[in-house]
């Protein structure tokens, strides 16, 4: 008998059994906390909460789209100059207190998150974010060129009464202001609170980890990094909103997390997003990291069926009004399902990293939209594509076209 070899094997036994026995007596950690019932958090009895920024970037997409529509309103014109002044937050166009001063823009936030513009997941690219900026700036050339006075028509841009409201059309029947609106919402919003504030790589990056656990604060600041990013995600959401008024204001996303909660196909959905923000806050607190990537994957998931639900509810609005005034009375719904649509390309989708739809295909439902003569003035084959599209972003995200085309 070979007892040098018997001797290493019953070392080799001895080794084992202590991991195993070492592995069985660990105890996996516990954490105790409460989940406040408002987005209420303190540290030394000061608010640790601080998304000023969003709600700057939140207010001036609100007032570039109030410049359109009041431009449109008055029958003066909207200038494209003064818009692209204002996306950029150059020579002091905004009336908002603090805006101009502010040192924040929309321009250098859209198409700029961290896993999609910084690392090229979801299929993000440099030439993106400049096509997608590009596209914006586009708005503001059409806005002008549809308030010079002209009524708007077949491949003509200009005005459209739309019952007592004045909207500007460009030639392709597009309204500039709902696919700027829109667009915007999902191209910086969104992409901001899904593929920045909310991506383990910008919340866990360099020592952000171990400093919250470590309750390192930001230097003259209450929280730490970590915790503000968690911030500034929330705010992308709620900071315009407005709850001391009567009735309360809400703006853009949590807006429309509103209307689409208000059916009841889809009622647990503003209750699910508000918990999981608290709850993830609370849980970066408590350094509880597992609870909170939990509810990075529930608010992903519950916000990006927001532009999915109103991008099928317009476009079947806008198939129901056709027929009035050759197409133009559904333009613009058709202009705010475009940049719904649009928005579901900075959607991300839990354990991918990419959107529910892929830049390719969202590009293809658009061009779909616009591909008639004049765009959607090609009324006699629109209807078809409004359902074509309505089914795939229905099937895609497991609710019906009825469903989402119907409040009740």
């Amino acid at each position: 008998m070979n007892f040098k070899n018997l001797s290493l094997s019953a070392l080799l036994f001895s080794l084992l059994a202590l991991v195993s026995c070492s592995n069985d007596d660990t105890t996996e950690e516990t954490f105790n906390y409460t989940v406040p019932a408002t987005y209420t958090f303190e540290r030394n009895a000061v608010t640790s909460v601080d998304f000023s920024g969003q709600t700057n970037r939140l207010l001036m997409l609100d007032e570039i789209g109030n410049y359109i529509k009041t431009n449109a309103t008055n029958g003066t014109v909207a200038d494209d100059a003064v818009l692209s002044e204002m996306y950029t937050n150059s020579n002091n166009h905004f009336t908002g207190t603090g805006l101009n001063t502010s040192g924040k823009q929309l321009k250098d936030k859209t198409a700029a998150s961290k896993d999609y513009f910084s690392l090229y997941f979801g299929g993000g690219t440099t030439a993106e974010q400049v096509s997608v900026r590009d596209l914006f700036e586009t708005q503001f050339d059409n806005a002008d060129a549809a308030s010079q006075g002209a009524s708007a028509s077949a491949g003509v841009a200009g005005v459209y009464l739309d019952g007592t409201s004045k909207r500007l059309f460009a030639a392709n029947g597009l309204e500039p202001q709902q696919v700027f609106l829109k667009g915007m919402m999902g191209a910086c919003f969104m992409d901001q609170i899904a593929n920045n504030y909310l991506s383990l790589n910008k919340l866990d990056e360099s020592t952000n980890k171990a400093d919250n656990t470590a309750k390192i604060l930001v230097a003259g600041k209450s929280y730490t990094t970590m915790e503000h990013a968690w911030d500034e995600a929330y705010g992308y959401i709620y900071g315009a909103d407005n709850l001391t008024v009567t009735p309360n204001v809400f703006k853009f996303w949590s807006s429309y997390i509103n209307q689409v909660n208000a059916d009841t196909d889809f009622n647990t959905l503003k209750a699910d997003i508000d918990l999981a923000f608290r709850k993830g806050r609370a849980a970066i607190v408590a350094n509880d990291y597992a609870v909170r990537n939990a509810q990075i994957d529930i608010i992903k998931a519950k916000l990006a069926m927001v532009p999915a639900v109103r991008a099928v509810f317009y476009l079947q609005e806008g198939k129901g009004k056709l027929a009035t005034d050759n197409g133009a009375k559904a333009f613009h719904a058709l202009s705010e399902a475009y940049g719904f649509i649009m928005s579901l390309r900075y959607t991300n989708k839990p354990g991918t990293n990419s959107p529910y739809f892929t830049k390719a295909e969202v590009d293809a439902m658009l061009a779909s939209l616009t591909s008639g003569t004049n765009g959607l003035w090609d009324i006699n084959n629109l209807g078809a594509k409004l359902d074509t599209i309505s089914t795939q972003i229905a099937t895609k995200f497991g609710f019906t076209v009825v469903q989402a085309a119907t409040v009740n």
